[in-house]
């Protein structure tokens, strides 16, 4: 388990429509359950930060992938619908 933790950090985070979120930088572990249950993003799309935050937390129930980039379901808000924008 350990290296498949250690080998998410420092990867880009990208949407399924091929959308930057951000950089792994760290895991959040259920240790009782033995599973990751969020990931620590830094380098953030400016369209998703909070200007007060360094980063943000996204569910790893999001991660639909994992290789040299980790992909996730689509952001709810991001990227924006035509309605939103």
């Amino acid at each position: 388990m350990r290296d498949d933790i250690t080998s998410l950090i420092g990867l880009n985070v990208y949407t399924n429509e091929c959308k930057h979120v951000g950089k792994v930088e760290d895991a959040v572990l259920d240790l009782d359950g033995k599973k990751i249950t969020q990931l620590a993003l830094t380098n953030v799309n400016e369209e998703l930060k909070d200007p007060s935050k360094r980063g943000i937390l996204i569910p790893y129930r999001w991660v639909t992938g994992v290789g040299e980039i980790v992909l996730v379901k689509r952001v709810f808000g991001f990227p924006p619908t035509t309605e939103e924008e």
